[in-house]
């Protein structure tokens, strides 16, 4: 979020370099909305902050959800049948559109 800071400074100068004074009407509105804008960015980079914060406790219940699924449904490696393996070598017969019949061999 460094880029933003980077901008809002960049303005700053600008208007400092121009010779906008608060005195003016015109120099008024723009040095507000230079300091709004430092608002902003600081708004954003707090949101970042806490959004990452979030993240990682998310990731932190999500761990401890899968240790307590595996503890009550488990995963066995004998109850594990891979799916290609339940057609291997069947033919299916396929009926299209236009009432022609085709063999359909899942291997090919």
């Amino acid at each position: 979020m460094d880029y933003l800071y980077q901008k809002v400074a960049y303005l700053r100068g600008l208007a400092e370099g121009l010779g906008v004074e608060e005195e003016s009407k015109e120099g008024k509105l723009l040095l507000h909305i230079i300091d709004t804008l430092d608002d902003f960015a600081e708004a954003i980079e707090e949101i970042l902050e806490e959004q990452e914060e979030l993240e990682e406790y998310v990731s932190y219940i999500d761990e401890d959800l899968n240790d307590v699924e595996d503890d009550l449904y488990g995963f066995d490696e004998e109850d594990y049948h891979p799916f290609e393996e339940d057609f291997e070598g069947l033919d299916f017969d396929i009926i299209c559109c236009d009432d022609e019949e085709e063999d359909f061999n899942i291997e090919e």
